[in-house]
């Protein structure tokens, strides 16, 4: 079959449509798949509002990638006329005898530490006062906190919606709802397998997220498991209190819980937070997902909320389930498929990737076009698994 694309894209979810756009920015020739109509519920980019940071706790190495990419979401913003990026101020709140972890162990050292190398601006506080400037948290005498102004959130849909239609206007072709089967990779091309036919191209990005498995073979995907989590949206006693100007995105690794807590101020318009913890009990998949949100799950969140933040009130407004895809290190995957230099894998995942997704497709299409990425992708490589 004749080499008809320059670069496919299979997953047009955040990472997925950060780099076709990219890509047809640069003037590539670019075939884009998505099993559903992104932006969609069913996978991992959805939810209302996403976490951004720019001093990274899970490692300095992903700052820059922060950084770049709220450059990214204030061009695409301006662009499309679309409000993706917010920062309200992101508070992290820890302790040393906190029974939480986020992510990785030392998150709150180690965003301190990112934000000292790479000139973050924050401030240090204890928790007289955090309950000055925030009275609704209520932190226990040896909590302390990091503030980050630049901090705060981004609106999943919004951004996936508008790098689509920037990369359909730059000429990408998206065929939505159209689910890609396999492919194989070969010495003079990557022919594409989907439920309508068959594509050929040089180089393939596989941004799966959770579908990623199904796409690799069983010592790829081994690594990487996927984990169902809720989110709720509760409703407050004064919306006003908790409006974005008033009340920051916040990360609160607990002493009372072995489960963490964060959370969002109220959008325009809303009576209620969202708020969600963490669980990596059970694996799943797509297909098998339970995609109910049930009281009891409900009354967990809410009680981890109510026994630390003021003003909650007892009624949740809605709920809704995503998935993790996972890795053992809880870090990325951006590389080239062991089998092929020609097959890009792409799973910023663990459920810290959004904030990264418009500098993670800027990279992924310099690697597709045979550019130099301008951010280092070695730890983010699959040779790290063998170790």
């Amino acid at each position: 079959m004749a080499v008809k694309y320059d670069v496919a894209v299979a997953g047009l979810g955040a990472m997925g449509s950060a780099a076709a756009r990219q890509l047809a920015m640069r003037g590539a020739k670019v075939v884009a798949f998505d099993r559903f109509e992104p932006p969609h519920a069913l996978g991992s980019s959805h939810g209302a509002t996403r976490v951004t940071r720019l001093a990274i706790g899970e490692g300095d190495h992903l700052t820059p990638l922060a950084v770049r990419s709220h450059e990214l979401w204030r061009e695409l913003g301006a662009e499309s006329g679309a409000a993706l990026l917010n920062e309200c101020g992101l508070l992290i709140v820890s302790s040393d005898a906190n029974a939480a972890q986020t992510h990785v162990s030392g998150f709150f050292d180690n965003t301190v530490a990112a934000a000292g190398r790479f000139g973050i601006a924050h401030e240090l506080l204890d928790a007289a006062q955090i309950r000055a400037r925030w009275p609704m948290f209520r932190v226990r005498d040896g909590e302390h906190g990091y503030f980050e102004n630049t901090g705060g959130f981004v609106r999943p849909e919004a951004c996936v919606r508008a790098q689509l239609e920037s990369a359909r206007r730059h000429g990408a072709e998206l065929r939505t709802n159209e689910r890609v089967l396999g492919f194989d990779a070969g010495t003079h091309g990557v022919t594409v397998t989907t439920g309508k036919g068959s594509y050929a191209t040089e180089r393939l990005i596989v941004a799966a997220g959770p579908w990623l498995p199904e796409l690799l073979p069983p010592s790829l995907a081994a690594l990487f498991k996927i984990y169902r989590q809720i989110q709720v949206w509760l409703e407050v006693e004064d919306a006003a209190a908790f409006a974005p100007q008033r009340f920051p995105v916040f990360i609160w690794e607990l002493q009372n819980s072995t489960r963490g807590i964060y959370g969002f101020p109220a959008l325009a318009g809303e009576h209620a937070i969202k708020l969600a913890s963490e669980e990596f009990l059970s694996v799943t998949t797509p297909a098998a997902m339970d995609r109910d949100v049930h009281v009891e799950e409900i009354a967990a969140v809410q009680a981890l909320a109510t026994a630390n933040i003021g003003g909650i009130g007892a009624r949740c407004v809605r709920g809704a389930a995503c998935l993790y895809t996972v890795t053992r290190d809880f870090g990325f995957v951006i590389d080239r498929h062991p089998d092929s230099e020609r097959v890009i894998i792409a799973s910023p995942c663990s459920g810290h990737g959004f904030k990264h997704s418009p500098a993670i497709g800027e990279a992924l299409a310099d690697m597709a076009v045979g550019r130099a990425p301008r951010f280092n992708l070695a730890p983010f490589a699959f040779a790290r698994f063998a170790r």
